[in-house]
């Protein structure tokens, strides 16, 4: 009971505190100054402007995936070859012999781009003939290699693969520009086709090279070669560099030996073997070499007879000489591109640059464009190379070449006329 007392007392209080207030406030006199109502001025708020959006041009969608250089954990510095060609069942049967060292730091581990191969065995060279055999695992696409220790990277050392390729075996795969990417091509390779040569070739761009030979398939990689092409006698070879020697062996074969000192990406190394004939010239001493089909050596000449003169006029305008020590130029059937820059040794579709001499008199200028800028990528390509594919479009010529090739500003002399029409055939 004494609570609900208490409650009504506190209550009573409240409400006179309350009166007594209200009474205060009513008794102040009133102002006699009277001052106008005041209007609030509504305070604008600027409207924030959308980001400006940045057109993307249609050639270059926004969800295309970056592509830096790749990470240089070894440094490829050479690469000799030694194959010979299972025709019937189209595969190549290899041995590469690679000298790397660490690129930075210590290694004990070497990865290496090889696409569905046989592996047949990896072992350490020492200065021995027989090497140590290393440990591996392979996937179908890399071979990783377990070295004997950790190797720092002022000392260089050597593996040894003993390999078949089966480039048929490969997923398909191609591009817009390079419609095929197994690597290694047999061209009617039973000779069943009677209206067609006998031919074995590559295409390396880009990274195709793996798939015949195992490497380190990336472009800011540089290595020296040297390949043994083995080959039924009556076959021409050819590849990068110089031919070094050539030999006939007890089976019918013959092993020709090709040889680049001057170091390029893995991805230029190229071959080529069939019943071709070779129409030779010369420039600054100089080996200038045109593979062609039998039926067109006599016209080829008049295709690419201008190959001097190109070499010549590109050597002055860029201040550098033809670096490379041959140039050599090959027709092959069912090419996957228009043309490829191998170092020394450009590859193109047969249909460009083989006519007889009917059909010379109605072709344009295309086949000489075709050749001059696949000669001008021996520097911009081959000479100089991107460091990661994202930038492949920086070595091609046809940005470079309207600037090399107009005319002369202190002359007004007019380029050569292979020189003014752009390729649409061409990598």
């Amino acid at each position: 009971m004494k609570y609900p007392v208490l409650g009504a007392f506190i209550l009573t209080l409240l409400c006179q505190f309350t009166a007594s207030a209200q009474a205060v406030k009513s008794s102040r006199p009133a102002s006699s100054v009277s001052h106008p109502a005041r209007k609030k001025t509504p305070v604008s708020v600027a409207p924030t402007p959308a980001p400006a959006q940045q057109p993307v041009p249609n050639w270059l969608p926004s969800t295309n995936p970056v592509q830096p250089a790749a990470t240089i954990l070894h440094d490829l510095v050479d690469t000799k070859l030694d194959v010979r060609f299972d025709w019937a069942k189209q595969w190549l049967l290899g041995t590469a012999t690679l000298t790397l060292h660490p690129h930075f730091y210590p290694q004990n581990q070497l990865v290496l781009d090889a696409k569905g191969f046989d592996v047949k065995s990896v072992e350490l060279l020492n200065g021995v003939k027989k090497g140590r055999d290393l440990k591996y695992s392979y996937d179908k696409k890399k071979l990783t290699i377990t070295l004997d220790r950790q190797y720092p990277r002022t000392e260089q050392y050597q593996v040894r693969i003993q390999y078949v390729a089966k480039p048929n075996e490969l997923p398909k795969g191609g591009s817009e520009a390079i419609t095929e990417d197994k690597g290694l091509y047999f061209i009617n390779p039973l000779g069943t086709n009677k209206d067609k040569p006998r031919q074995v070739w590559t295409q390396g761009e880009t990274e195709g090279s793996s798939c015949w030979f195992p490497t380190i398939d990336k472009p800011n990689q540089r290595m020296t070669q040297e390949i043994s092409l083995t080959v039924e006698n009556g076959f021409k070879t050819l590849s990068n560099g110089l031919l070094v020697s050539s030999r006939r062996n007890s089976d019918g074969t013959r092993t020709d030996v090709w040889k680049q000192n001057l170091p390029h990406a893995p991805y230029l190394t190229m071959l080529a073997a069939g019943n071709f004939a070779v129409v030779t010239d010369t420039w600054r001493g100089k080996p200038i070499e045109y593979y062609v089909d039998p039926p067109y050596q006599y016209t080829a000449k008049q295709v690419f007879g201008n190959t001097p003169e190109m070499l010549d006029f590109f050597s002055k305008k860029l201040g550098v000489d033809y670096p490379w020590e041959k140039y050599a130029q090959v027709a092959v059937h069912d090419f996957v591109s228009g043309a490829m820059e191998n170092t020394s040794a450009s590859t193109f579709q047969q249909q460009l640059v083989q006519f007889n001499s009917r059909e010379l008199a109605d072709i344009s200028y295309e086949p000489e464009s075709v050749i001059a800028h696949e000669l001008f990528h021996q520097w911009f390509g081959d000479y100089v190379t991107t460091e990661s594919w994202s930038n492949l479009p920086s070595t091609s010529p046809l940005p470079i070449t309207p600037n090399c090739c107009g005319p002369n500003r202190n002359t007004g002399q007019m380029p050569p006329r292979w020189c003014s029409k752009p390729s649409s055939a061409t990598t």
